[in-house]
């Protein structure tokens, strides 16, 4: 009986396994659903499935970089004690590493590359069957270039900093300022390199929330059109310094901004340094953790 991406996706979906598992299965099954689901549980990979439901809002990240090559992954876990462990975090250094080198275009790829005769899936289903807790490869980025890495409080938050410049990628002083410019995007966590990276979209509604905001301010509501614009570019402004990387106050020295900090390095190097892009993740950001009830779990047992 054949089969199609299809009915890979479907297992998958059906049982919390992985790709590759689903596809060996259903080969092994001759395309029949059900014996493959049996075929999966004969396995041990249905503890997996059971437990593929579990929030893994803990984690690290993990940063990899060379050969003008940066990466950069998130694992989760269910737990920090699992995070923290040796052989977690050996994991997640391995897959930014497979990240770097094979560049995958999306995750089933990612999962499905090799590396040391194991694929990704494959290595973090071993870790699973030795820890017995969710673990999942969340998300990854890469870059090519001269690329500055960061990584704060032990894999609570990675950065990975792009730069065009024509210096070396070792060159002390392009990588001690990246680390800084790193570390200013781990504090301050900008949502925006620049001016033009800013959606029009965005600017137009943050216009509508000042106006209407205005007109519910007695002071302001009744000032001619041409002054309440003059006022809601200045705080477009303000907008801009807050959220855009370059127009931010620099936190290690607060009287220029990061543009200026790059461009004052960039002079002293004697070398054009442009800040390409960055990417920032935060460890568990984005996932609502479940919060248990107990005293509500031992009431309702009670009954």
């Amino acid at each position: 009986m054949a089969f199609t991406a299809k009915d890979v996706q479907a297992l998958r979906e059906k049982t919390g396994c992985g790709m590759m598992d689903c596809k060996k299965a259903l080969v092994e099954c001759d395309g029949n659903m059900d014996a493959a689901v049996d075929y999966l549980r004969e396995k041990g990979l249905a503890s997996q499935a059971k437990k593929a439901d579990r929030i893994a809002a803990e984690g690290t990240v993990a940063v990899y970089t060379a050969n003008g090559v940066g990466a950069i992954v998130e694992l989760n876990s269910e737990t920090d004690f699992v995070a923290n462990g040796d052989g977690f975090k050996a994991l997640a250094a391995e897959v930014a590493e497979v990240v770097a080198e094979k560049n995958p275009a999306d995750m089933d790829a990612l999962l499905a590359a090799e590396k040391d005769g194991m694929t990704v899936e494959a290595k973090v289903q071993e870790l699973f069957l030795a820890i017995r807790e969710n673990i999942k490869v969340r998300r990854f980025d890469r870059f090519e270039g001269k690329v500055v890495s960061y990584v704060h409080a032990g894999g609570k938050i990675g950065v990975l900093v792009n730069f065009e410049t024509e210096l070396a990628a070792d060159n002390e002083g392009l990588v001690a300022m990246g680390k800084n410019v790193a570390m200013q995007i781990a504090a301050m966590n900008p949502a925006y390199l620049d001016q033009a990276s800013v959606p029009a979209s965005v600017i137009e509604k943050e216009k509508e929330i000042l106006v209407a905001q205005m007109k519910e301010d007695p002071k302001m509501a009744n000032k001619p059109d041409a002054v309440l614009g003059k006022i809601v570019e200045g705080k477009i402004g303000k907008y801009y310094k807050e959220n855009c990387l370059v127009e931010q106050a620099f936190v290690m020295d607060g009287d220029v901004t990061v543009g200026k900090y790059i461009a004052n390095t960039a002079k002293e190097l004697g070398a054009d340094i442009k800040l390409a892009a960055y990417v920032r993740f935060e460890k568990g950001e984005g996932i609502e953790k479940r919060v248990d009830d107990f005293a509500a779990e031992v009431a309702a047992m009670a009954k």
